[in-house]
């Protein structure tokens, strides 16, 4: 361990798991520069709220529509094999930017042995692709991705399906997550939570839920 990572405040408690969100929390907002690159693929704007990217998304994640179905709906007629793979290319590239915070917070914790876990809304395809290349699935013990299991939070499902599968009780679970709704339903069940957000100092958010 580094001289620095010696001296800085222990993020962690024994006992606990630390379960993170992927999207906006490890990972960024997508660029403008993104946006374009799958916009001139899709020939549509799909950046804004109610865009079919995004009307569409809840569904793909929830893994009952396949990558074929979802670009379909997306772009409104099938879409062939090549221009499928450079679309879930595109996808899968602009939700890789990291946010370098975190990923910090995610060293600090396995310098300290934490036992850390993710929970995400993702499809399949894009999850088995981020476990195989990206340089953070290294952080977690666990992972549990919505389009394999069929469930999307904030289903009570999913989180009750985690404190199974880890297992642990919801009082030693502190779950990181940038949407509300999330929050509440991890809430309810009696995890600890930390809501993360632009300003979002998760360094001092876990310190202060040591125990």
């Amino acid at each position: 361990m580094s001289g620095s990572r010696a001296s800085e405040v222990p993020l962690s408690s024994p006992g606990m798991w630390y379960l993170f969100d992927y999207g906006m929390v490890i990972s960024t907002a997508p660029e403008p520069a993104d946006w374009d690159a799958l916009q001139a693929q899709a020939g549509r704007d799909l950046a804004h709220a109610d865009s079919r990217y995004w009307t569409h998304r809840e569904a793909f994640d929830a893994g009952t529509l396949t990558p074929a179905d979802y670009w379909a709906a997306v772009l409104g007629r099938t879409v062939e094999e090549e221009r499928l793979a450079v679309l879930e290319d595109l996808d899968a590239a602009q939700w890789s930017r990291l946010n370098p915070a975190t990923v910090g917070v995610l060293q600090s914790l396995a310098d300290e042995g934490a036992r850390l876990a993710l929970l995400s809304n993702m499809p399949e395809g894009m999850s088995e692709r981020y476990l195989r290349e990206s340089s953070w699935a290294q952080y977690f013990e666990k992972t549990y991705f919505s389009g394999p299991l069929r469930m999307t939070k904030p289903d009570r499902r999913i989180f009750e399906h985690v404190l199974r599968d880890l297992p642990a009780a919801p009082g030693d679970v502190v779950f990181i997550d940038d949407n509300t709704r999330n929050i509440s339903a991890a809430q309810a069940l009696g995890f600890r939570t930390v809501l993360f957000g632009a300003g979002t100092d998760l360094r001092r958010e876990l310190a202060d839920l040591r125990r």
